[in-house]
């Protein structure tokens, strides 16, 4: 792809705002009947996997590992940001610093969490799924984009809730595994979803890309 279309352009802002998003909402566990309690994340981090599978089966692993850069770097701007913003002395008739902090007040320990799983684990899914493409010439979407979050997914959460929670008297590995079915089965749900864009863009864009001489260096932003 030599030029940047608007369709691109709005599944990449897509793609960013499902994960800053989700790591706002995360900090709200909710109780769904399950034997631990999951964040409210749940119901949209995997939208972020589901558009970068998008951006790398249409796009290519090329284009889809400059957004998950462009999805780093705006998340961090909203941190950095977001906790300058605690830092200001609030209006004395104001009363909700202690909110604020309560939902914006990100630990080193969680944001280190998170910004370590999510490259982990949105790397290695778009890489599986550039290598399946290839391997299964284009065919069987389906595996590719449930194959590759059920490794990325997994990456993403053994990392973050490891990190994050380890030492924690309410730890369990059981929160891994929870929140891992969750994230894999929302992606296989919305399989018929995945389809009708990927369709979609491949007939209007014109392209389908295979990466047969891509580098897949995650670091090769430019290339």
């Amino acid at each position: 792809m030599t030029t940047i279309s608007h369709r691109f352009v709005i599944i990449a802002a897509i793609f960013v705002t499902c994960l800053i998003t989700a790591n706002i909402i995360a900090v709200k566990p909710i109780d769904i009947g399950l034997p631990t309690a999951l964040p409210a994340a749940i119901v949209i981090f995997p939208l972020s996997y589901i558009f970068g599978d998008i951006l790398t089966e249409v796009y290519g692993y090329r284009w889809a590992r400059r957004v998950i850069w462009l999805g780093f770097f705006c998340n961090l701007v909203f941190v950095v940001f977001a906790w300058i913003g605690g830092l200001l002395p609030s209006d004395p008739f104001w009363g909700g610093q202690g909110a604020y902090e309560s939902i914006l007040g990100y630990t080193p320990r969680i944001l280190a969490a998170s910004f370590l799983g999510y490259l982990a684990g949105e790397f290695t899914n778009s890489f599986i799924l550039a290598k399946m493409k290839i391997l299964t010439r284009g065919r069987w979407l389906w595996t590719r984009t449930i194959g590759s979050t059920v490794v990325g997914q997994g990456l993403d959460t053994s990392i973050f809730i490891t990190v994050a929670y380890i030492g924690m008297a309410w730890f369990t590995p059981l929160m891994i595994l929870m929140h891992w079915v969750m994230k894999v089965g929302i992606e296989a749900v919305a399989t018929p979803f995945t389809y009708a864009v990927v369709g979609y863009l491949k007939k209007k864009e014109g392209i389908d890309i295979y990466d047969y001489d891509t580098k897949f260096n995650p670091l090769l932003v430019t290339k």
